[in-house]
């Protein structure tokens, strides 16, 4: 018998290329009769519509009717479906009497089996599974434990010297074997995190077409203008929760990196397994590309996106719009789409546009607030007073400055009952411009206007830090060693104990570094960073800096989510997240001057930040799966994916 098989990965389908590499492989066979008498089955089949479509292979199509697949020349499924159903591999087996049977249990491809990533363990097949799925002779002899594979990858990762190298390396491994990859990322986080994300992750996007071995992901072009439901129908997973998407125009502090900003969302979604417990195949990360104005990329012959300048306006909109309602109908309802690195004009735009229509989320606008307010809640139990009680002054005034300004001022006006207008009024911001005060309401973007308060015109931080006298400190510029040892030494003159974010990614743009932080504050700073910095040593005494990363938030809001069905995102649920993530800095964390707990502990606290987030959307009415669970935390535990390997 020559067989066309494989296992089932869940909802795959059988696709037109692979049924054409098994083809290929087929009539390659010494074994394998004349390419006349082997006749392929090549089938799509698309569950949303409940539509077979037959590829034109050969000269041959396939067809549905009577519940059996047909090939045209007589060849059928003997095993009956239903239309509405997908057609799996293990469904289909081919011999050279032209009949297409049922596959028994004990058989498979065991060479497509070990490439395929979601079902690949390697040298972890035992001899039983070996044996069962047809992999004798394609592995060499020796088992070994998942274990003892995690410990070999470790080993050869520190072998690197360049962070690139490792995070390709890693890279590789998802595309080889996703559940060891997943496995070594949980139990290796903190080592591993700044690999995987910020900040190589933005080396990385700088170089994706350089890099490029293998298509993660879902790209949307304005060639698919149209056509993007039909896009939607070609990505191999039916069941998607969780959506990351960017258009590319504002990866990190790095800029407009086009098509190239699809890291962005790949490394994302990897967080939302490793630390969340999102299933893998319920992620979906993708890339709209409508062009870039980076002159060196359209420049770049390894440039893996269109080479035009970035549309804008109407085209732009429609191919926005026409993605957000296909996602509605392929996914429903209920899938949750995050925003990722859009521009500031586009970002706001489009949380304000399908915020209430969707389930969306910006994380560089709502996740970055989330996590800030989080570190400030820690940080009060440092120094003296509430949150009304401190005054806030920040670096940069665009998604990110302004969303933690706002998540902030919501909090205070939560806590002390005083209208929003008048919380904000404790919030400072200083643009490219100077401090944003109200002679300049008639220029400012609309997003801005709300922090334009009655004060003198002033032109640069340092002065503006000498004129507000702020007690917290926020950067989220994205420029480089603006802290300079002026504002931090000045911070530390009005403040015993000063509180300084320096959030901007990568490490090349943070506002500034922990040493300089600590020195120039004589070791009194509270210090927290977007990029990890080493301990430093000031004074004889050892200071370990909190990373404020987002990857302590969306996690875990993205579990509680999808656990809860939630059909909107609620301001609530971020001082949700944000209580239930100081909540769960210890004591001896703040001992040490963390603001944050260690990144070792993030599955629990996104099982945390999961059940309060879930408890929140049933207060609010928002949440459809019902019954709610009576522990929310052990149901969000339990729904968390495992990596681990299953028997076959």
């Amino acid at each position: 018998m020559f067989s066309l098989c494989s296992l089932s990965r869940g909802s795959s389908l059988l696709t037109s290329n692979y049924c054409e590499e098994q083809w290929s492989r087929i009539t390659r066979d010494p074994r394998c009769p004349s390419q006349r008498n082997v006749l392929p089955l090549v089938v799509h089949c698309c569950s949303g519509g409940g539509a077979v479509r037959g590829a034109e292979k050969k000269g041959l199509s396939g067809k549905v009717g009577g519940g059996v697949l047909e090939n045209g020349n007589g060849a059928v499924i003997k095993k009956p479906f239903a239309v509405t159903s997908e057609v799996t591999m293990d469904q289909v087996a081919y011999d050279e009497d032209h009949h297409v049977s049922p596959i028994p249990d004990s058989f498979t491809s065991g060479y497509i089996l070990l490439r395929d990533p979601h079902l690949n363990k390697g040298l972890a097949f035992d001899e039983k599974e070996r044996s069962k799925l047809c992999l004798q002779g394609l592995l060499p002899p020796q088992c070994v434990s998942q274990e003892l594979q995690e410990k070999k990858i470790m080993h050869n990762l520190r072998q690197y010297q360049v962070p690139l190298q490792r995070y390709m390396a890693m890279m590789d491994l998802q595309e080889r074997n996703e559940r060891l990859f997943y496995k070594i990322l949980m139990n290796n986080v903190e080592e591993l995190l700044p690999i995987v994300y910020t900040p190589t992750v933005g080396e990385a996007c700088q170089k994706y077409g350089s890099i490029f071995r293998h298509p993660q992901g879902l790209y949307i072009s304005l060639n698919e203008k149209g056509r993007v439901l039909d896009l939607l129908e070609n990505w191999p997973e039916e069941n998607i929760k969780v959506i990351v998407v960017t258009d590319g125009e504002r990866i990190l502090g790095l800029g407009d990196l086009g098509c190239q900003g699809m890291g962005i969302p790949v490394g994302k979604l990897a967080l939302y397994t490793a630390l969340g417990g999102v299933n893998p195949s319920e992620c979906l990360p993708v890339a709209i590309d409508v062009g870039t104005n980076n002159e060196e990329l359209l420049n770049d012959e390894f440039y893996i996106g269109l080479r035009q300048k970035r549309a804008r306006g109407q085209e732009y909109a429609e191919l926005l719009e026409e993605f957000m309602s296909a996602v509605k109908e392929k996914y429903g309802e209920r899938v949750l789409v995050q925003f990722e690195d859009f521009a500031n004009h586009n970002a706001f735009e489009l949380l304000a546009k399908y915020r209430k229509t969707h389930l969306v989320f910006n994380d560089d606008i709502q996740g970055t607030a989330s996590v800030v307010l989080a570190g400030l809640m820690a940080a009060l139990k440092l120094v003296s007073g509430t949150l009304s009680e401190h005054t806030f002054l920040f670096l940069g005034a665009g998604e990110a400055g302004t969303g933690i300004a706002e998540l902030i001022a919501l909090e205070m006006s939560r806590q002390t009952k005083v209208p929003l207008e008048e919380t904000r009024k404790k919030i400072w911001l200083v643009d490219s411009k100077g401090l944003i005060v109200s002679s300049r309401k008639e220029s400012l973007q609309h997003f801005k206007k709300p922090w334009a308060h009655e004060h003198d015109p002033v032109k640069n931080l340092a002065d503006a830090v000498k004129a507000i006298k702020p007690t917290v400190l926020i950067g989220s510029s994205g420029v480089g060693r603006t802290f300079t040892k002026d504002v931090i030494q000045s911070m530390a003159t009005y403040n015993e104990k000063p509180i300084i974010l320096a959030l901007s990614n990568p490490t090349s743009q943070s506002e500034c570094t922990a040493e300089e932080a600590y020195t120039w504050s004589k070791g009194r700073a509270i210090f927290a960073s977007g990029s990890p910095f080493d301990p430093v040593e000031y004074n004889g005494k050892r200071y370990v800096s909190g990373q404020s990363n987002n990857a302590y938030i969306f996690p875990g809001l993205g579990l509680g989510l999808v656990m809860s069905g939630a059909m909107r995102v609620h301001d609530d649920m971020l001082l949700a997240a944000s209580e239930a993530l100081a909540q769960q800095v210890s004591e001896e964390n703040l001992d040490n001057g963390l603001i944050y707990p260690p990144f070792s502990k993030i599955r629990t606290i996104s099982a945390h930040i999961a059940a309060s987030v879930a408890a929140k959307a049933y207060d609010l009415g928002l949440a459809t799966n019902h019954p709610r669970p009576e522990n929310l935390y052990e149901h969000a535990e339990r729904s968390m994916y495992n990596p681990g390997y299953s028997s076959s």
